[in-house]
């Protein structure tokens, strides 16, 4: 029995919105999705798994039409998905009522239900959120009814606030495979026979590496997974080192060099460390225009001459404080003193 699991695709985000390239991250997302669907009707996938966070909040009703036009195209595979903390089925909403195609199953309860398929000897458990948060332990008493079936459990949760999740699940649980969404990074647990597939696109900055989906096969009881690497683009984080033999142009010319050889496509946050020369203003807004970068964050500090500058100051503030603090004894909390009281009078006046 061959699969696809995706999670945490949240369909209706708008990730870095207000950033030049923001206006195309949630048509990613879509186009992404469209991408894993027309992937499992090549391949003939038996079933394509969802496990929760479909959507990145309450979906509208033509959103919900959207995707079942989608995944009614799938001939072959059956597709079975369950609702997670973003796409909670609220009071008033559209997922209550909707009437999806017959290919797919949507295990909408609030307690544990199942869908089985006689011809690929499979069942599928699940049950959907039905609040933001769930802070009990509901899959720790979860097993299935039939061993000789394959058994597979749809699980969205991991941490306090989301249904904790046991790493050693499959061995007490008794399910073949255990499909997980909400965490972001993807991650193989219990020898592959439980894994998040995170997040299908990553949505903030936050959510770096790589994204995608598990491909797998259950035969004689034992799954392989594979990870199969889909997103559009990657947040990439970079820490820059800075010396005092640095200016701002080889920074800015650095910087650009590393951008292009790692894509213009991707989006970068760029953490500036290490001593500069303090004559140097390292310009964050001029930096963020190098390509798609969310973030520049300064965390150099200078590297002082202080013999230096109490010549330069003379008795102006920065001078009278050089000369007050190096009269005094020496310690650790006086030369932190001085380090850090020069630095934010050097950035006062700057």
């Amino acid at each position: 029995m061959r699969f696809i699991h995706i999670a945490d695709v949240h369909l209706g985000a708008e990730p870095d919105r207000g950033y030049p390239w923001g206006a195309r991250r949630g048509r990613e997302i879509w186009d992404s999705f469209r991408s894993v669907i027309q992937r499992a009707g090549e391949e003939q996938t038996d079933l394509l798994l969802i496990a929760g966070d479909l959507f990145h909040r309450q979906p509208l009703k033509r959103e919900i039409k959207e995707v079942d036009s989608l995944l009614a195209g799938l001939v072959r595979t059956k597709v079975v998905m369950i609702a997670g903390n973003h796409d909670y089925i609220r009071n008033d909403s559209y997922y209550r009522n909707y009437e999806w195609s017959p290919n797919v199953t949507f295990l909408r309860g609030a307690e544990l239900e199942s869908v089985y398929f006689p011809e690929l000897q499979t069942e599928v458990y699940g049950f959907s959120y039905h609040s933001q948060e769930i802070r009990e332990n509901l899959y720790d008493g979860i097993r299935p009814q039939r061993p000789d079936r394959i058994n597979i459990l749809l699980a969205h949760g991991g941490d306090d606030n989301h249904i904790p999740v046991r790493k050693d699940l499959p061995a007490v649980s008794g399910f073949d495979y255990i499909a997980l969404g909400h965490i972001h990074k993807p991650g193989m647990l219990a020898s592959g026979r439980m894994a998040y597939a995170g997040a299908l696109e990553p949505i903030d900055m936050n959510d770096t590496g790589p994204h995608g989906y598990i491909s797998g096969e259950i035969a004689n009881g034992q799954p392989r997974i594979t990870f199969v690497r889909a997103a559009s683009r990657e947040y990439l984080h970079k820490e820059w080192r800075i010396t005092p033999e640095d200016t701002f142009e080889t920074v800015r010319a650095g910087i650009r060099h590393f951008i292009e050889e790692n894509s213009s496509h991707n989006i970068y946050k760029i953490i500036l460390r290490g001593q500069r020369d303090p004559d140097i203003f390292l310009d964050q807004e001029e930096l963020q225009t190098l390509g798609n970068i969310i973030r520049v964050e300064d965390g150099t500090e200078p590297d002082l001459d202080y013999e230096k500058l109490e010549r330069e100051h003379g008795d102006d503030l920065v001078g009278r404080y050089i000369r007050r603090l190096r009269r005094m004894p020496d310690s650790r909390i006086n030369e932190d003193a001085l380090y850090y009281g020069v630095h934010a009078l050097l950035r006062g006046q700057r």
